[in-house]
């Protein structure tokens, strides 16, 4: 019996197998790239993914049936989540910073214009519009799930969170079709180069929390939350939340300011 009201995890390995999947997957994206082989990068990607599922099932384990996570412990991965949130505006910190210096003061090599001499950039009230619209409203049933869970209402829980589910989805969607459609690359001087930078860690984090989002629905589903104890998904919504007010500056500074 601990002494403690701390959780010490035990011995695992999916810290190692899921450095060796991520390291196998750029690797495989390199080989991908330049020699048109996809077998290294399934094999990373499949790598992940199985290190993923386990190692969600040992923590669901510890918080839902094994009584680990205690209200200290609660306590410390709430601000464990916010540290990481931090961490995560610093990271794109880096990008808007990157943004501002190059536009404000457009350098030669660029036309001394910004944007670029040559980019036609995107109509920020078409799909930029759209996709605003789409994460202002899954804010919105992220915020509804989240008080559906307090006040124990298990119908709007589910509906909420699945709403949420599908207008991240969606979102992603329009997203791939406009890179699809884009009339300049990641190539395209240092426009195209932090356009492409910011909207596509944007995109990863938007699929990260959807799969953050989806594995609380399945645990919903399984009845491991409750009106009291459900930090698993005040994390997801926190994280979820970072997304929106993320893509609320790339849309004021990068599609309608820099337009």
């Amino acid at each position: 019996m601990n002494n403690h009201p701390f959780h010490l995890v035990n011995n695992s390995p999916w810290p190692i197998t899921g450095s060796i999947g991520v390291m196998t997957l750029t690797s495989g994206m390199i080989m991908w790239f330049h020699k048109i082989n996809m077998n290294l990068f399934m094999l990373g990607f499949i790598i992940v993914i199985l290190t993923m599922i386990q190692w969600w099932r040992d923590v669901i384990r510890e918080s839902t049936f094994q009584g680990l996570h205690t209200k200290k412990v609660v306590v410390s991965m709430k601000l464990g989540m916010i540290l990481f949130i931090i961490s995560e505006v610093l990271f794109f910190s880096s990008f808007f910073w990157a943004f501002f210096h190059s536009s404000l003061a457009p350098t030669m090599e660029i036309g001394l214009n910004w944007p670029p001499m040559g980019i036609k950039t995107f109509d920020p009230m078409n799909i930029p519009m759209l996709n605003t619209m789409i994460l202002l409203s899954s804010g919105i049933t992220m915020t509804w799930a989240h008080n559906a869970i307090i006040n124990k209402n298990y119908t709007q829980m589910i509906q909420s969170t699945m709403l949420t589910i599908y207008l991240g989805i969606y979102f992603s969607i329009l997203q791939l079709y406009e890179y699809i459609e884009s009339p300049f690359c990641i190539s395209d001087s240092i426009y195209g180069s932090t356009f492409f930078m910011s909207t596509g860690f944007h995109g990863i984090h938007v699929m990260i929390g959807t799969i953050f989002i989806i594995v609380s629905l399945l645990r919903m589903l399984n009845l491991h939350f409750s009106s009291d104890h459900h930090v698993g998904f005040e994390a997801s919504a926190w994280y979820w939340h970072f997304v929106d007010v993320v893509w609320l500056f790339l849309y004021i500074t990068v599609y309608w300011w820099g337009k």
